[in-house]
Formats: structure tokens, C-alpha cells, sequence
């Protein structure tokens, strides 16, 4: 039995050894390498054929990919190939030789190959090497019917088709393709509904057991979501041996954990590591003028240069005008807890919430003092109507990853998200972790329908408990030291990826004095649970007790 796992890859990444398993079946692997090698590359100088100009890890690719499949059967033991490059490394136009290799060895009659790009540009940028390179060889010219206008070459006597498609529900419907490449993943995963779409692309599969996909991407330059994210994790799984998928090859050039969290990552000496086609397509002097031009222009040009070129994840997205907490969040994170677990180990905890309108998130924050460290534990829920999916379709692939995480619910009735905020704040008021004064901060807006269902009789809050936030510059005390504390980790939280994305979405604004964490600086990003945290936080500066301890703390400024 063959296995696609590599769980030595950062080991061969650093030796400069192939990551790419081989193929199962040598003998063709070696016929579709020796058609893949005929190919010219025509926009090239010289229009050398990828044989001449080729890096030897392209042809450890075909081989792995065309060496899956079994000819006395005619079934395909791998299905699905995962390729996440930086850009330069040569992308589309390899992708253009596999597929025109694929039609050329395909025995099928009228069968169907597709090119799936996110946009027009993107779906060019596969088709024009794949329709030069049949009219720049006699030969393939005279095999191949090339119309440039429909973005289709069929084979003649086969009548089998290779379309590069810029992909929506419409185009892709009713597909029946036995080899189908997707090209940028990582931008289908901004369309809320490219997994329904990829469903469509490639249900013709399940009748064609010769069938593959394979999906190429560049790393994004926003945190991973939706479709690219999934398929992410994925590999990452199988190729590491947590998931056992022989039929899933992994081909993933990214640096090592280790490396990332020490920051070599980001080092230029560090970048040939990932570029496998360096000194090929990828010219070294580009890298390094790019590089130091990306690092003068700052942190947010810097890290967008870096995903793209070095595949380095985006994590928080680190603008110049971010808020100042966001460098130090991720590494304020500990070990995953529940809200129960912050109940436990908490002797007084003080609860935020801030929402808005049906397209925004409610968010909820509670904050518990630790017994005997002293430190603050925040853990955080949000809900979205299911309306904001229609309407904030650029973040709706987020959200939806959050709901799958766990730490967003949407709802269908307006009423049903208050419900249930009301339910976590009594599971800490019960435990008699609230203080009987001013434990609760709310959002001056959209406050009566929150404060209607905490105080309602059976729930046991009262009204001394809430208290409206003011929000703007009264907050200014809050963010900063919020800021500050999670700096020296005496604010800790759950790593958790919804608050990571929230918190590289704020943005600030100064004010005189002032320092402004507001919605309307952050744009079409959301951040509501960000400011529950600061309402909490607010409260919690304070100094109170749990109304189950003895009697109410009277220490600390008393000003909201």
C-alpha cells in the first residue's frame, strides 16, 4: 500500500529533497513525462519545451499526478493533487502542460477537461500558454482545434475538450469533467458559495474513475477562510499522518512551525527554501530587490509580499493603523477553554456586549479574574443574523468558519441571539461570579431589547447589575489598558480564530489626547466582540467582587 503522507517534509524542505511522493505505477508516469517534457513553453525566450527548461520537482509532479493512474483497470488510485506554490514558481503555466498532457493521453471519447479560475484574468493567465503551446508545434496543431473565443481546444479525433473557465454557479453546472484544475484556490475562498459550486464542477467523477482534480493556489494574503481554508487544513493533516488518505497527495511548499514562530521565516536567506522553481522562472536579483522594497514600505506591504513570495500564512492582518494590542494577541493565548473552565477557575467575572443591526455581530465578552494568579481570562461568543451573509458576502466565508469552530451562531430570528447572550450571563451570575453592582456592560445602542431579557423575573439580574458603556473616547481608558495587559499577558484568551480576526480588523483613530478603537475606522470588518471585551475590561478595572463572595469590593476609580 502506498502512502501520500510526508511527515519529514520540513526535514527534506530545509535538505532541498523532493516533497512530492512517487508516482505508483513508473511505467506511466514515465509515458505522460516524456509528452509533459515535448510541451513549449512559448512565452519564454526562446520557447524552450519544459524538458529544456524545467525544474526537476515540475517532473516529480507530473510523474506523481499521471503515475496514479492504473491502465489495466482504468482507475485513478489518486484523485486529488494539492499544490500550494508561491507566485513565479511557474503556476499556470505548468498547470497548462498537465492539463494539455491529460488530453493528449486521454482515451475517452468526447471527455472533459477543465480549467476553474475565480476571475477572467486568472483563467487567461492557464489558457494563453495552453493555446500557444498547440500553435507554436506543428504537430499539436494538426491533433488540436483551438477556439480562442469560447477559451476551448479539442482534441479531433477524440472530440474530447480542454475549457478554462472563469467559474460562477451557472458556468460550471452540470460539468462532467474527468480532469478538472483549480487555479487560485485561495480567492475561492472569498466566494460564500464555491464549495456548492465545486460540488457541481466535479460530480462527474463519481461515473469516471479516471477522474482527478487538482487544486493550485498561492498562499493568501488575508487569513485563510472558506473553501481554501478547508482544503488547507486538510492537506496539511494528511501530509503530517493525522489523516490517512492515500488518494490525496499534499504538495505543500511553506516553512516549517518552528521556523515560523521564530520569525526565519521572514528572513530573504530563508526564501529559496519555498521556491522551488528558483533560478528558473523565479529570478533570485527579482526576490531580493522585491524584498527590501516591501520591508521600506512596512508591516502590512511586508507581509503581503511575504505571502505571496514565501507562503508565509497571514495571520493577523498587522496594518499601520492597527490597534496596538494586535501585535501582542496571538502570543497572549493559552490552552483552549470553555466558558465553564473560566467559571471554575474564577473568583469574579464582568460581562461585555456590543451589537448592532441585522447585517452586524453581537458579540460577547466575559472576563473572570483567576483565583491566585490574579491574571484575566476572556472568553468570547458572537451571532449574525443569517441576513449579514447575504448582505457582507466579502466576510461571509469567515463567518461561516466560525459557526463550524464554535464560537459564532447564526440565527434566524431576530430575538433568538438576545435569548441565548441571556443565558451565558446567567450561567456566571449563578455562580455567583457576577457583582451585585455594575457586572454587565452594554452597548448604548440596541440596549432595551438586551436589558428587557436579562432582567426579565425568572433570569435573577437586576438592573443594578448593567450599566450603559458610552462608547467613543469613554473607551479610551479601557482600550489602552486592555492593550497593555495583554502585552504582558495578565489578559489571556483561548487563541481562538474568530477573536484573531476580529482583532486584526480594528483599526484606530486619534483624537487629540485620544485613542479611538471605533467601527467605522475598521470599515466592512467586524469587530463587535473586540469592544465587548473592552466594555468587560472597563468593568473589571473596578476592582469588584463576585456577589457569592463576601461583601462588594469598594476599591478603584468608579468611572465608566
Amino acid at each position: 500500500m502506498w502512502t501520500t503522507a510526508c511527515p519529514d517534509w520540513a526535514t527534506r524542505l530545509r535538505a532541498g529533497e523532493t516533497i512530492i511522493p512517487p508516482p505508483i505505477f513508473p511505467d506511466q508516469a514515465e509515458q505522460a513525462l516524456a509528452i509533459f517534457k515535448q510541451l513549449k513553453i512559448v512565452d519564454a525566450p526562446g520557447s524552450p519545451t519544459f524538458g529544456e527548461s524545467c525544474a526537476e520537482w515540475v517532473f516529480d509532479l507530473v510523474r506523481c499526478i499521471f503515475g496514479a493512474y492504473d491502465a489495466d483497470t482504468g482507475r485513478r488510485l489518486i484523485v486529488e493533487f494539492f499544490v500550494l506554490l508561491p507566485k513565479k514558481n511557474s503556476k499556470s503555466t505548468v498547470a497548462a502542460g498537465i492539463m494539455m498532457t491529460a488530453l493528449i493521453l486521454n482515451w475517452r471519447q468526447s471527455a472533459e477537461f477543465s480549467v476553474l479560475a475565480p476571475t477572467v484574468e486568472v483563467a487567461n493567465n492557464a489558457y494563453t500558454p495552453a493555446r500557444d503551446m498547440v500553435q507554436k508545434d506543428d504537430d499539436l496543431d494538426a491533433l488540436m482545434h483551438v477556439q480562442s473565443h469560447v477559451k476551448t481546444i479539442t482534441h479531433r479525433e477524440s472530440n474530447a475538450t480542454l475549457k478554462v473557465l472563469a467559474a460562477d454557479q451557472n458556468t460550471v453546472g452540470g460539468k462532467k469533467s474527468v480532469g478538472t484544475l483549480v487555479d487560485e484556490l485561495h480567492l475561492f475562498g472569498k466566494i460564500p458559495s464555491a464549495e456548492n459550486m465545486f460540488r457541481e464542477a466535479l460530480g462527474g467523477r463519481a461515473s469516471r474513475p479516471e477522474g482527478f482534480v487538482i487544486w493550485l493556489t498561492t498562499q493568501s494574503d488575508e487569513p485563510p477562510a472558506g473553501v481554501f481554508k478547508q482544503k488547507l487544513d486538510y492537506a496539511r493533516k494528511v501530509r503530517d499522518g493525522e489523516i490517512n488518505d492515500p488518494s490525496f497527495v499534499p504538495i505543500i511548499f511553506e516553512h516549517p512551525p518552528e521556523m515560523v514562530i521564530s520569525g526565519e521565516c521572514l528572513l530573504l536567506e530563508n526564501m529559496a527554501m519555498v521556491n522551488p522553481n528558483i533560478g528558473f522562472s523565479v529570478d533570485e536579483a527579482f526576490l531580493e530587490r522585491e524584498f527590501k522594497i516591501a520591508q521600506q514600505a512596512g508591516p502590512e506591504s511586508f507581509r503581503g509580499f511575504m505571502s505571496k513570495h514565501a507562503n508565509v500564512e497571514i495571520g493577523l492582518n498587522l496594518r499601520s493603523d492597527r490597534w496596538a494590542g494586535a501585535e501582542f494577541w496571538e502570543k497572549a493565548a493559552i490552552q483552549v477553554f470553555t466558558l465553564e473552565e473560566l467559571v471554575a477557575r474564577c473568583e469574579v467575572a464582568t460581562v461585555g456586549i456590543d451589537g448592532g443591526g441585522l447585517d452586524d455581530l453581537l458579540g460577547l465578552a466575559v472576563t473572570g479574574r483567576e483565583r491566585g494568579t490574579g491574571r484575566l481570562l476572556a472568553w468570547f461568543h458572537a451571532w449574525a443574523h443569517e441576513i449579514a451573509l447575504e448582505r457582507r458576502k466579502e466576510i461571509a466565508p469567515a463567518l461561516l468558519d466560525f459557526v463550524k469552530q464554535g464560537d459564532l451562531t447564526i440565527v434566524k430570528v431576530p430575538g433568538d441571539d438576545v435569548i441565548e447572550v441571556a443565558d451565558f450571563v446567567c450561567q456566571v451570575n449563578d455562580a455567583g461570579l457576577l457583582p451585585e453592582k455594575i457586572g454587565i456592560g452594554v452597548d448604548a445602542a440596541g440596549i432595551i431589547d438586551i436589558v428587557t431579557e436579562l432582567v426579565s423575573t425568572e433570569r435573577g439580574i437586576t438592573m443594578e447589575q448593567i450599566i450603559s458603556i458610552r462608547q467613543g473616547y469613554s473607551l479610551n481608558g479601557a482600550i489602552k489598558s486592555t492593550e497593555r495587559q495583554v502585552a504582558a499577558k495578565t489578559l489571556v484568551h483561548a487563541g481562538r480564530p474568530m477573536m484573531n480576526w476580529c482583532v486584526g480588523n480594528a483599526r484606530i483613530e486619534d483624537k487629540g489626547n485620544a485613542i479611538l478603537v471605533t467601527k467605522a475606522a475598521s470599515g466592512k470588518a467586524k469587530i463587535d466582540p473586540l469592544m465587548a471585551l473592552f466594555n468587560a475590561v472597563s468593568l473589571m478595572a473596578l476592582n469588584p467582587v463576585g456577589k457569592g463572595n463576601s461583601v462588594y469590593e469598594t476599591r478603584g476609580i468608579r468611572m465608566i
